[in-house]
């Protein structure tokens, strides 16, 4: 049986092993505001981390587009079959573990109301998904899963045309607009919106038809490396360059966030709600063609401890908020403040841990399982697969 990969083999690409960590971190960041505290004790992060789902978001498209992109540019078979088995195999056995634990314990770990077992089991909850109910973290992974189905059936559908690389082109920029548009739809369509976060989250935050383009920069940054690698060098040689744009860029839409996408007494603002995500998704792509590039400081510095918190980032994205909100009222009971120090370390280091041995009790026997018996009929996907350990 395969082993599992080494966190600290000389392949990793450690930019992007980097940006991976940071994402995971500021979600629970952001969750440790919403389940356990209430309050804002990492500052503005405790505002802003729900945008660590955003560049999860970015980092797959870049995963999956190249995997799929890398093989056609190279005219090598693309099987569907094995593409889709070895992402089942990957995702589907730490979902349904952890969804498991939501049912077999409702009442410590669920929240106002549940949505049917079987949308849990398909990847569409987020369709209909409500603020408050069970789960809700799993709405990104619905869209994850949405892309993992669609994505490569549209790539080989493109990939069939004439005209395929200007047509995939013209399918980005469109299907964005499109989410664009959907999302300002929405906002018009539900009057609520804007004065309801209820109404918002159901309608516009979880829902694949208004945060599916997320995806889609990512895909890009594949698609110019893949048919276009004169260009895609070019541009890598201006590594930090890249950073300092992606830097600012990033801290323009956290303040744009924090700022305008909600206004008190007024509610979510039209043009943040449209436009907002798609920019922020740019933001963070400039970011990863950062972390790709040689030249960067991003991806020549190791920081200790990204490439295991990187490789754990799905397991402890799963399981941290059950860990949440289960710790919480013990704490308290035993005089520890949640909100103090003490209290979240303890909360934080308890759900790394547990993603860790979600990682390696779960995950890592099925992904031996995919090495020896699914193994991928494409060299690029496979030194990707070792290079990236995708999270999501």
């Amino acid at each position: 049986m395969n082993r599992p990969m080494d966190v600290h083999n000389n392949n990793r690409l450690y930019g992007l092993d980097t940006l991976r960590a940071i994402a995971i971190l500021i979600v629970l960041i952001y969750h440790y505001k919403v389940v356990v505290s209430r309050e804002n004790i990492f500052g503005f992060m405790s505002q802003l981390g729900w945008t660590g789902v955003d560049l999860f978001f970015v980092l797959s498209g870049y995963l999956i587009g190249n995997q799929i992109l890398s093989a056609f540019a190279k005219r090598q078979d693309f099987s569907l079959k094995l593409f889709y088995i070895r992402r089942f195999l990957r995702t589907l056995p730490n979902y349904y573990f952890v969804l498991a634990l939501y049912f077999i314990f409702p009442v410590a770990l669920s929240g106002t109301d549940t949505a049917p077992l079987w949308s849990f089991l398909t990847f569409t909850q987020n369709l209909d998904l409500r603020a408050g109910e069970t789960f809700t973290h799993s709405w990104s992974l619905c869209i994850e899963e949405q892309f993992y189905l669609i994505f490569p059936v549209i790539a080989l559908l493109i990939a069939y045309t004439k005209r395929s690389i200007p047509l995939a082109w013209m399918a980005i920029a469109s299907a964005m607009l499109l989410a664009i548009f959907l999302r300002g739809l929405n906002w018009y369509a539900h009057d609520e919106a804007a004065i309801s976060m209820q109404s918002f989250m159901e309608h516009i935050y979880y829902s694949s038809f208004t945060r599916f383009d997320e995806l889609l920069p990512g895909v890009a940054i594949a698609l110019l490396k893949n048919f276009h690698p004169a260009t895609y060098t070019a541009v890598l040689r201006r590594g930090n360059l890249l950073l300092a744009i992606g830097l600012i860029s990033t801290g323009i839409m956290f303040y744009v966030f924090r700022n305008y996408a909600y206004i008190e007494g007024y509610g979510t603002t039209l043009t943040v709600t449209a436009l907002g995500y798609s920019l922020l998704a740019i933001s963070f792509a400039i970011l990863v063609l950062a972390a790709l590039s040689p030249n960067s400081i991003l991806h020549r510095i190791r920081i200790p401890g990204a490439a295991s918190i990187a490789l754990w980032s799905y397991a402890i994205y799963l399981i941290h908020k059950p860990i949440f909100q289960v710790l919480k009222v013990p704490l308290t009971e035993y005089g520890i403040d949640i909100n103090g120090g003490l209290g979240v370390v303890i909360i934080m280091a308890v759900s790394i841990f547990c993603g860790w041995a979600l990682y390696f009790f779960v995950e890592t026997p099925f992904m031996n399982i995919r090495g020896k018996y699914f193994p991928s009929n494409s060299r690029a996907e496979l030194t990707l697969d070792k290079k990236l350990q995708p999270s999501q």
